[in-house]
Order: structure tokens, then C-alpha cells, then sequence
């Protein structure tokens, strides 16, 4: 009982949350580049919030089911249809045995998410399901690889229908002007008033040099009074200043260890919304405490765990 992939789309990976414990191995934690998303699918269809999911980057993928569920999409809207028919993401739908459901081109975001009722049904490896293309861990068939034409997806079959759809002041807005709070940490101190002033007062745009692992930002470049550092563990999040001095946000695929300096961090929330930018979007950074993100984090935590 699955849905048949009959076109596997520019980039689509079996997610759940991510695989902890290993960094001091260097395995990275993977799972969904956008969190919010990511947990809002499984909510909408009362599942696990680990459920695993398919995350969708940049559409053109297209799947055909032989079983009946629900399904929830979340996420960018990527002109999803089903059975040719225009649906929206942020809401739940039946489907039936014989149905198609397909993705386009982006229209507002990057990544979209499909939650099946149950979540899929993949074998985990080293605790988790989220597939690492260059760890060559975890998906489908164990090894990172990313779906491929005539792969299927197990689920559990459900006749239940759910019928659900996200509140609306729950419903990110793409294309508005993205401000990222910081959080300085790492090596801030090395960054001169001035640097620092630079980088909080300048408008960088999302380059095309963007995956899994980093994003890298351009605009004006800021320097480190460091001109290198011993290398060290790697948040999601973190903003690490090579010597071009144009920013790299690390993102869900990360390596674990790394040798430039960082002026700070992104919250793991923020760092979601950054993922669902596309090349010329424009970012602006400003300073966060610790405790703010904290406090957004547990506030958001309290209505997707209850």
C-alpha cells in the first residue's frame, strides 16, 4: 500500500526530525529544512510529530496512489494538483486509490511538506529515517538516495478521513521581507563595532549557492580580526564568515566541524523560514537574545506537542 513515484521531481527526501547522538562521529542530524512546516503537517493529520514526511524542494514531482489516506501539504506552495486539479497547501486531503497528486514549479517558497496519515513507512537507520544525500544515510532504501521513477512509498492505509487546515496566523508568507534574529555567539567578539554594525544595517540577498547543507548569502562583506579558527562543533543556524567575508548560514545537512569564524546564530525557527527563500530574496539580520528565542521556541513547542 503506497503511493508509485511516476516523476521524482528535482529533489525529494524522506524526513522525519532528525538523527541525534552522532556529530562526535561526524554524522550529521539531517531531517526537515523548515521545522515549522514540517511539524504543522503532522499535526494536521494527528500524527506522531516525528511522523516521517516528504520534503519537496522545488517541485516537479508526481505520485500515484493505490491505497486510501489523507494527506496534509504544508510549505511552500509548489502549484500542487490533484487529479489536475488545483489544491493548496496548509490544508488536508482524501485521497483514493487511482489518484494523482502532483507538484509544479514554486510559486511562493522552496520546500513543501507531504505528511501521510501515519507517516511513512521506512526502516530507520541509526534511529531516524532523514535521508543525507552525501552521508549516504538514511530515505527509501537506506543509502541517502533521493526518490527515483518507480520508487514506492509505504504507508498504512486509512479510509478516516481528516479534514483539517492550519490557522491562518500560522501560515508563513514567503515573499514578505525576511528579518532574521542573531544570536551572538561563537566568535562575535572577533568582529569589530563597526563590522558588526555592517552586518546588522546591510541587505543581503540569497545567492544561488544554496542546498541542504549551507546557504550562502551576498552583499556586503564583513571581516573576523581572526583569521582562522580551530575547528569546531556546528549549530544549525550558525553564520559562519569565510574570508570573502560574505555569510554562509549552515542549514540541516551540515558537516559537523568547521574552521571559520561566526559572528552567530539563528534560531532553528528562523533558520526554517531562511530555507523556504529562494535565489534573489533579500535578508536582513538583527540582534536576539538567547532568551527570546528560547521563549518563541517553547511558545511554538506548546501548540504542536501540547
Amino acid at each position: 500500500m503506497s503511493f508509485d513515484v511516476i516523476k521524482p521531481g528535482m529533489l525529494a527526501l524522506l524526513q522525519d526530525s532528525g538523527r541525534f547522538g552522532f556529530q562526535h562521529l561526524g554524522i550529521t542530524t539531517g531531517g526537515p529544512m523548515d521545522e515549522h512546516a514540517f511539524y504543522w503537517a503532522n499535526r494536521l493529520l494527528g500524527n506522531k510529530p516525528d511522523a516521517t514526511q516528504l520534503e519537496i524542494t522545488f517541485g516537479q514531482l508526481s505520485l500515484k496512489a493505490n491505497a486510501p489516506t489523507t494527506v496534509a501539504i504544508t510549505g511552500a506552495d509548489l502549484a500542487a494538483t490533484l487529479n489536475d486539479k488545483a489544491i493548496q497547501p496548509w490544508l488536508t486531503y482524501a485521497i483514493k486509490p487511482g489518484d494523482v497528486l502532483a507538484f509544479g514549479a514554486p510559486k511562493s517558497g522552496l520546500r513543501a511538506y507531504l505528511a501521510v496519515s501515519g507517516g511513512f513507512n521506512c526502516e530507520p537507520k541509526l534511529g531516524s529515517c532523514a535521508t543525507v544525500k552525501r552521508e549516504q544515510l538514511g530515505g527509501l532504501s537506506g543509502i541517502g538516495d533521493a526518490l527515483k521513477k518507480g520508487d514506492t512509498l509505504p504507508f498504512t492505509p486509512n479510509k478516516d478521513v481528516i479534514e483539517s487546515r492550519a490557522p491562518r496566523w500560522t501560515i508563513p508568507d514567503y515573499d514578505a521581507p525576511l528579518e532574521l534574529g542573531v544570536m551572538p555567539a561563537y566568535q562575535n567578539a572577533s568582529f569589530t563595532h563597526d563590522e558588526q554594525m555592517t552586518f546588522y544595517t546591510s541587505r543581503y540577498e540569497v545567492s544561488q549557492n544554496i542546498d541542504r547543507m549551507g546557504y550562502r548569502l551576498s552583499g556586503t562583506p564583513i571581516k573576523s580580526q581572526l583569521s582562522g579558527i580551530i575547528s569546531e562543533g556546528i549549530a544549525f543556524g550558525a553564520i559562519q564568515i569565510p574570508n570573502d567575508g560574505q555569510p554562509i548560514v549552515l542549514m540541516k545537512d551540515r558537516q559537523t566541524i568547521g574552521g571559520y569564524p561566526k559572528i552567530g546564530c539563528l534560531s532553528s525557527l528562523g533558520a526554517g523560514q531562511l530555507s523556504q527563500r529562494q535565489p534573489g530574496q533579500a535578508v536582513t539580520f538583527a540582534p536576539m537574545d538567547v532568551a527570546d528565542a528560547e521563549v518563541e521556541r517553547r511558545l511554538f513547542n506548546r501548540v504542536i506537542f501540547g
